[in-house]
């Protein structure tokens, strides 16, 4: 077993990550910038050493700093956590020579699923379904003219060496193409360093549902179910649920098969995540492309199947063949995960940093938080604002949403503004409740809620919410709960907490 494990990352991560080190036994190292100095994962680790100043491009991307770091601290492996150099496959080699053991995959199969074309070639040679497109980048506007003509409209466009929905634009017509081609190839240029970009076919109301994969050393493959993140906002997932709402057994095998085929065809190892799109119309699913790391989403798929993922990547890492088979692996329950920002859903989801006053985390049967936090932290404007994964299981979807309604009333952040108004609201609306996800979902909640007679209800709600909060008898969490609108339930929330202040 490894002695001590350096953390090449910060936040809730590098926290998730320390707390599997703590129980396996095993000492770990944080890396820290100048505006980290005191953050929670840094308290938390046996030793810390800085690499340098706030911005990221300075610190936590400069690999030999921390590589450097793991040397003077007698570090053996190192634990990349996801973002930064998660999926750098030069940093991998470097790490490697310095004759350290890099806790992830291989960098061949980083850089064979780290350009989308590439993955979609390797994904046909597979025999694994792909989403009607390019394999070649888009040489001209002409090109594209065409290429979109015959597949018909709508398409994408996307940045072939993209992620986080940086270099992605959907094109209605071809009035559009144009504009699009050129703002993809900008941003895809100004994100990457390259600004090839390819088509694809657009899937009307696409559901986006992933696969978690997990290989060893030893040529075993395993896949442990799906994952629904179709609720997004600029094109990055903010809540995920295990399983699908829509997955049957047979839908999953026949997915999960899939994605293993994709990992065989790298000679993958460690943690990954398979990507689809899957037609809400009539289930036919598409490769989209592969991640070769662990997933800001993996608690969801822990609390379904009972697995360590970091434990295990661990494990894998040390040459141990995985700890279960196809067979062993099974879902119990229903797990949903909110990723909590410090971003303001109110103003088109801005970041919105600074220092976080006061903060009541819950807690209780089958409620998870995996923070990177604590009062008085310092959300920096530095780095992505994600503070915690609110996770929760439940023994079925229906319980799990109410458990989440719960976890989410207790929660309780000052000092910034968070998402957590929007998953309350989430959770009580219809459309969510009934399982009727895409990635349109938000745009569509968000037109909800300007409906006039919608808005018209709710100001009674509230004006009866804030009566309420005056009397003597409190609303009961019970009471909040029946109610269909998120804004009650955010103003019958603070009438609860400022009477048990």
């Amino acid at each position: 077993m490894f002695k001590k494990i350096l953390i090449a990352n910060r936040g809730e991560i590098a926290c998730r990550v320390i707390r599997a080190c703590r129980e396996m036994g095993i000492g770990t190292v944080a890396v820290y910038s100048d505006a980290d100095s005191d953050a929670l994962h840094v308290r938390m680790a046996d030793e810390a050493y800085h690499i340098g100043p706030s911005p990221s491009a300075a610190s936590y991307l400069r690999g030999e700093k921390i590589i450097d770091a793991a040397k003077r601290s007698n570090a053996e492996a190192i634990h990349p956590g996801y973002g930064f150099l998660s999926e750098n496959a030069a940093f991998v080699r470097e790490v490697s020579d310095a004759g350290i053991t890099f806790i992830g995959p291989p960098p061949a199969a980083m850089e064979a699923m780290g350009g989308k074309i590439s993955a979609r070639k390797i994904a046909i040679e597979a025999a694994v379904p792909v989403v009607p497109g390019t394999t070649e980048p888009i040489k001209s506007f002409e090109d594209a003219k065409e290429t979109a003509a015959t597949f018909g409209y709508p398409v994408m466009l996307k940045a072939s060496a993209g992620g986080g929905g940086k270099g992605m634009r959907l094109v209605a017509d071809e009035t559009e193409l144009r504009s699009a081609l050129d703002a993809a190839q900008s941003e895809a240029l100004a994100s990457f360093g390259d600004d090839a970009v390819y088509i694809e076919k657009a899937i009307v109301r696409p559901r986006h549902i992933e696969i978690q994969v997990f290989s060893d050393k030893h040529g075993n493959h395993v896949h442990l179910g799906e994952r629904e993140c179709s609720i997004q906002r600029r094109h990055q997932k903010v809540i995920e649920e295990c399983p699908s709402p829509i997955n049957s057994a047979e839908l999953r095998a026949e997915m999960g098969a899939c994605a293993v085929k994709v990992a065989k065809a790298v000679n993958y190892v460690g943690a990954g995540t398979v990507e689809f799109l899957v037609s809400d119309v009539d289930r036919s699913f598409y490769f989209l492309e592969m991640n070769t790391r662990l997933q800001v989403e993996h608690p969801v798929t822990e609390l379904a199947t009972g697995i360590d993922l970091v434990r295990e990547q661990i494990r894998v890492a040390l040459g141990e063949p995985l700890s279960f088979s196809q067979e062993d692996v099974s879902w119990k329950g229903h797990a949903i995960e909110c990723r909590v920002y410090a971003e303001d859903p109110a103003n088109n989801f801005l970041p919105s940093p600074g220092r976080i006053t006061r903060l009541r985390i819950p807690n209780g049967p089958g409620v998870r938080d995996d923070g990177g936090v604590y009062e008085g932290a310092e959300v920096s404007i530095y780095y992505d604002p994600m503070i915690s994964k609110l996770a929760v299981v439940g023994r079925d979807r229906d319980e799990a949403i109410g458990r989440m309604r719960r976890a989410l009333q207790e929660y309780d952040v000052a000092g910034i503004r968070t998402t957590l108004p929007f998953f309350r609201e989430v959770m009580d609306d219809v459309e969510f409740v009934e399982g009727k996800l895409d990635t349109g979902f938000i745009s569509r909640f968000s037109e909800r809620k300007r409906d006039p007679q919608t808005s018209e209800i709710e100001k009674d709600i509230l004006i009866t919410a804030a009566a309420l909060s005056h009397s003597k008898t409190a609303p009961t969490t019970s009471t909040v709960l029946t109610r269909k609108t998120g804004r009650w339930a955010e103003a019958a929330r603070l009438a609860i907490l400022s009477d048990h202040k």
